[in-house]
């Protein structure tokens, strides 16, 4: 594959899961790729060779988003060392989850900081640096169309919050040709969300194939939308979710 031959891309939290598929998904499809990490830098690194052992670019970055500078610096620095930037993927998260009268104040600002704030930062300051054809991808979730139950208020919010944006980035930055896009995964086998965790087998029963994607498919999905094809996909959200959503 070479759709992206010559682009510059950004993925957070590309260090494990969804953000390392995707980060090697482009670029075995031709882009350079910067990709942040806050604690994982072994495996930040590690990702980094691989796409460097198959021919490719890649820039390790240490982003702790949580900052609110970290965003937009994440963003300057690829443009620093990789010329240019065109695509960026807003993977970074936290994930949070229990009962309403439990969430503190400190676990509401820590995922609204990571899921939100720094995903409207790390977009303004791309937009500065984007032309034509330039694309804003930002990893939501199957919550987004269907909560199944208690304990997921946080994480509902604040990833439902990146449909809004995504909306206004569209119309705001459509008219000089540049897309943005939300991807949303329903279970996906990762780390943080096993297939054979405890909750596993719920989540099956919730979706109409009956099984876990895998990080590939919701990188195949952020390949699609970067590359030629999602050049008239802009404003929306796409669900890889096995019919979470259904």
């Amino acid at each position: 594959m070479s759709e992206l031959t010559g682009k510059v891309a950004l993925v957070t939290g590309g260090s494990r899961g969804i953000g390392a598929a995707v980060a090697k998904r482009l670029a075995a499809a031709g882009a350079a790729v910067a990709l942040t990490y806050v604690q994982a830098a072994d495996q930040a690194e590690e990702v980094a060779k691989e796409i460097e052992a198959d021919g490719g670019t890649a820039v390790v970055i240490r982003a702790d988003l949580t900052e609110p500078t970290a965003a937009a610096e994440a963003v300057e620095r690829t443009v620093r060392e990789l010329g240019r930037l065109d695509i960026l993927v807003n993977n970074a998260g936290f994930l949070a989850h229990g009962p309403l009268a439990e969430v503190s104040a400190e676990e509401l600002d820590r995922v609204l900081a990571v899921d939100v704030r720094s995903v409207f930062l790390a977009s303004q300051a791309a937009a500065r640096h984007l032309g034509e054809g330039g694309r804003i991808i930002s990893i939501g979730s199957c919550f987004n169309g269907r909560v199944p139950g208690p304990d997921f208020v946080l994480q509902a919010m604040a990833k439902t919050a990146l449909v809004g944006l995504t909306k206004g980035l569209a119309r705001e930055l459509g008219p000089r040709g540049i897309t943005a896009t939300v991807v949303d995964p329903g279970p996906i086998d990762t780390d943080m969300n096993p297939a054979d965790g405890g909750s596993a087998d719920f989540q099956r029963s919730l979706t109409a194939l009956g099984t876990y994607g895998g990080a590939e498919d919701v990188a195949a999905a952020v390949a699609f939308l970067a590359g030629p094809g999602g050049r008239y996909v802009t404003g929306t959200s796409l669900a890889v979710d096995g019919g979470y959503t259904a």
